[in-house]
């Protein structure tokens, strides 16, 4: 249990490196889906285009549907993109970027189905037996005497090997039309790859400086996220633990007064007192449900501004004013002149 743990915070601390984990998964899974699937061409004028286009798009949209859902950063775009606006503004391209992120990885199962389709043949062929020239591929003969209605179911049986009797004329035209087939494949393989090389290598070129800002403010907000949340579960954990202490203290007096009469668990109880003053520090004065639920409201509605507060410095400012106050009233106290000892008295008081 404690490696699959270790294995589960690896992951989410690497989460570029988990989605594409993810996306490889589901890339191999589409290929191995596509080789078990078995594949039934209904060999009916009305019925095969719908289905060979079909097995082409439909199974692509599932992946891609998939991939959005299986991608923990849709939910951070989603908050990104609906919350209000309050003291921090919301940038466009930042938003644009986690999409196309979110979007880059999501089109890789897809791409490997539709490429797998396409270098395997079956559903091209299945939904284009049907405009064929018969006559390219040898003995026309079988098509003299037929009406257009027979001619098209005629043709809509090639794919079925049972079906079909000129096992020759099928054989001919299976090969032509999985060598077009394949032909598409290569070109949809050269294009996908030629666009993937196209974002990802040439457009940081032309704008790197934005480039860099979208980037790093699109991962400060995967990490704020996840650093509240982390912060939200610290706070649950200790609110539960002082709530579960308090009401056993309130529920019996018998086991609070046993406690203190012992003389052998001393220890103990200094222990515990330590853990009580952490979880109370960690609950950071936020002590009700009510003030709970306003400060998650607030954290909602008003983000704080991304401008931080220089505490050190301000803590510095005030020891040295403490130090000059202070270094006055000593001075006066002894006689000596009011400006020379509030220099002295300053510059100690700020090593200090």
């Amino acid at each position: 249990m404690d490696k699959f743990r270790m294995m589960f915070q690896f992951l989410q601390a690497n989460q570029e490196s988990f989605m594409n984990g993810i996306c490889g998964i589901m890339a191999l899974a589409s290929a191995q889906m596509y080789q078990v699937f078995e594949f039934s061409c209904p060999c009916m004028p009305e019925y095969n285009y719908t289905y060979g286009i079909g097995l082409l798009i439909v199974p692509p949209i599932w992946f891609f549907l998939l991939g959005f859902v299986l991608n923990n950063n849709v939910s951070v775009l989603a908050e990104e993109w609906k919350r209000p606006i309050g003291k921090r503004h919301k940038d466009p391209t930042i938003l644009r970027y986690m999409f196309c992120s979110i979007t880059q990885r999501s089109l890789i199962a897809p791409a490997v189905w539709v490429t797998v389709s396409l270098m395997d043949g079956k559903s091209f062929l299945c939904a284009f037996s049907i405009n064929l020239d018969i006559e390219r591929f040898g003995n026309y003969s079988v098509m003299n005497g037929l009406t257009e209605t027979d001619k098209l179911k005629l043709l809509a049986r090639i794919p079925c090997e049972m079906l079909f009797e000129h096992q020759e004329i099928r054989l001919a035209a299976s090969r032509y039309i999985k060598c077009i087939s394949q032909a598409c494949g290569w070109m949809f393989l050269l294009m996908m790859t030629l666009s993937a090389f196209l974002i990802r290598a040439i457009r940081p070129c032309f704008s790197q400086a934005t480039f860099l800002k979208t980037k790093y403010w699109s991962h400060y907000i995967d990490v704020e996220r996840k650093m509240f949340d982390e912060a939200c579960k610290d706070h649950a954990k200790s609110f539960a633990k002082v709530c579960i202490h308090q009401y056993f203290e309130n529920i019996s007096g018998e086991m609070q007064t046993l406690h203190h009469h012992r003389t052998t668990g001393k220890d103990d109880s200094d222990d515990g007192e330590e853990d009580k003053r952490s979880d109370e520090e960690k609950l950071m004065g936020i002590r009700a449900q009510d003030d709970m639920n306003k400060v998650l409201w607030n954290w909602h509605t008003c983000k704080p501004a991304l401008a931080l507060r220089k505490e050190q410095m301000e803590g510095e400012n005030n020891g040295k004013l403490n130090g000059n106050a202070k270094g006055a009233a000593n001075g006066l106290v002894n006689g000596h002149n009011h400006e020379v000892a509030k220099k002295e008295w300053a510059v100690y008081y700020s090593k200090v």
